[in-house]
């Protein structure tokens, strides 16, 4: 570094990134880490960087570009780097307790929310199982406000920060942390509900080869896998769970495995739901089902 210019310039720090990184990441995934940093670091934006090429760092956040650049190196998500991921336009922090909130399962949550906007159900109860980081039961209280909703998760660590999240967030989400391979389907302290959401463990062993370093590394396994011989345990213990706590005309909802969207789909069929229907992701592959209870 120049002795008489004790701090680097942006620029400078893309650029060692981009020629550090390349063996690892296309350069557009290299230039979307570098500028989520600089908004999460300086508090600069892409644009802003566009029209300053020549700002400079101190020393103090150039050493949290370079300790952020050794954990990119070692594959850790940019998400857990930063501490915090967007989903449905609201932020949420995340670390090694919770699954990082993917684009996918936003669109689970617009289904529900056209869903319950064409019902317009007053005050509707919703419990989100597996809540995770909470960005499905938080996302769902922030778009109906008059709306009831219950998480679960087994996690303590999970629920600590889905409780963060709904503070950070302005809503009210009412948390529980229960094992629901452990619940017994008629639980009368889980009350009814008008909406079952869940997004459980479906990956199954036999597919980790197809599964990322930053993933496989670094988020928690029991919320990714299950084993290739139960695959679909916690859709059969959920959808019990579904129809002995969904009110009549209620509606269930999960996100599935694409490859086993079918056996999925009569799963939850035999439980006694009907009009059990499936959708595509923006990607081409199953990954939603509905189910409404009679």
């Amino acid at each position: 570094m120049d002795a008489k210019r004790p701090f680097m310039r942006l620029k400078e720090l893309h650029i060692h990134f981009q020629k550090t990184l390349a063996a690892l990441y296309d350069r557009e995934e290299v230039n979307n880490f570098f500028f989520m940093l600089c908004q999460a670091f300086v508090n600069v934006t892409r644009v802003q960087l566009a029209l300053r090429p020549d700002l400079e760092v101190t020393e103090q956040d150039e050493q949290r570009f370079r300790e952020a650049l050794s954990s990119l190196e070692r594959e850790t998500p940019i998400q857990y780097i930063i501490g915090e991921a967007h989903f449905y336009d609201l932020l949420f922090e995340v670390n090694e307790h919770t699954l990082i909130p993917r684009p996918e399962t936003e669109e689970l949550v617009d289904w529900i929310k056209s869903d319950l906007q064409d019902i317009g159900l007053q005050k509707p109860k919703i419990v989100d199982i597996g809540t995770g980081t909470g960005c499905i039961a938080i996302s769902l209280a922030h778009l109906f406000s008059d709306a009831l909703v219950t998480a679960i998760d087994i996690s303590a660590g999970a629920l600590e920060t889905a409780y963060r999240n709904a503070e950070k967030n302005k809503v009210k989400v009412s948390f529980i942390q229960k094992d629901i391979l452990a619940v017994a389907p008629n639980d009368a302290d889980l009350g009814k509900y008008d909406v079952v959401v869940s997004n459980p463990p479906y990956v199954r062993e036999l597919e980790k080869q197809e599964i990322k370093n930053n993933v496989l590394l670094y988020e928690p396994d029991t919320a990714l896998f299950v084993s290739d011989d139960n695959p679909l345990i916690f859709y059969n213990k959920i959808s019990d769970f579904a129809f002995e706590h969904l009110q009549p005309g209620g509606i269930l909802y999960f996100e599935i495995n694409q490859y086993l969207a079918e056996e999925t789909k009569l799963l939850v069929a035999s439980k006694g739901f009907k009009e059990v229907s499936l959708r595509k992701d923006i990607y081409g592959n199953y990954r939603m089902l509905k189910a409404i209870k009679k």
